[in-house]
């Protein structure tokens, strides 16, 4: 039983890295789901086994390089995150620094990009991108709120609007690198460009040896609160 479950799980993986390969090449809508079987030396019961159609299938394709970075941008809100704003930071830049170092996931940003189209089959696809990105915004707005909560942000920042501003960024970045990678040396330049965006949030830190927070701080803490 044991081996049986491992052959499949096999089987599911090569289906899905020949997706990538096949999705690259001819794009989503010109590839069939015979062309993925044969590609992958399977038969479509076998691809029908795992999936329940195309739209499944691509599906599955994303959440194997999106799903962490789902998982770690999750903790953002988390009360015991002594800087917020940095954890924030950190996803940006993980997100980035995967792109940039993983060609899974530079093959998959590119399919998601620049090779689907939103028809047939493949409309459901639409709306697990929306729910995607508006996970990401959610996850980003709890951590920019959890930031201004610990009288991180400025007062005049709006946590929702900080946050569509980041994913503009990031989601910009990714769209235009995977396009064509001399767009700018993004390893180089993503932390520069995150930072610049973020270190506008910030709130005007506490002079030392002050007893009270800054009038800054203080009225960030009271608008996280309202």
């Amino acid at each position: 039983m044991r081996r049986t479950k491992e052959e499949a799980l096999e089987t599911r993986n090569r289906i899905l890295d020949t997706a990538e390969q096949v999705f690259v090449e001819k794009g989503v809508s010109n590839t069939s789901l015979a062309q993925l079987a044969e590609a992958a030396g399977v038969t479509r019961g076998a691809i029908y086994w795992h999936f329940r159609n195309k739209a499944d299938l691509f599906d599955a394709m994303m959440s194997r390089v999106v799903l962490p970075m789902e998982e770690m941008a999750a903790r953002a809100g988390d009360d015991d995150l002594e800087d917020p704003l940095a954890y924030v930071r950190a996803c940006a830049l993980n997100v980035l620094d995967h792109l940039t170092t993983n060609a899974q996931c530079q093959r998959v940003f590119e399919i998601c990009c620049h090779k689907v189209e939103y028809v047939d089959e493949m409309v459901q696809v639409r709306q697990r991108h929306i729910e995607a990105r508006n996970n990401c915004l959610k996850h980003m707005e709890r951590g920019l709120r959890n930031a201004a909560r610990k009288g991180l942000l400025a007062p005049s920042v709006n946590p929702r609007l900080a946050a569509v501003g980041l994913h503009a960024l990031v989601d910009g970045l990714i769209v235009n690198w995977v396009l064509d990678p001399a767009y700018l040396p993004l390893a180089r330049d993503a932390k520069t460009l995150v930072e610049q965006y973020l270190g506008r949030l910030r709130a005007i830190p506490v002079r030392a040896g002050s007893r009270r927070a800054s009038p800054v701080v203080r009225r960030a803490r009271a608008e996280a609160r309202d």
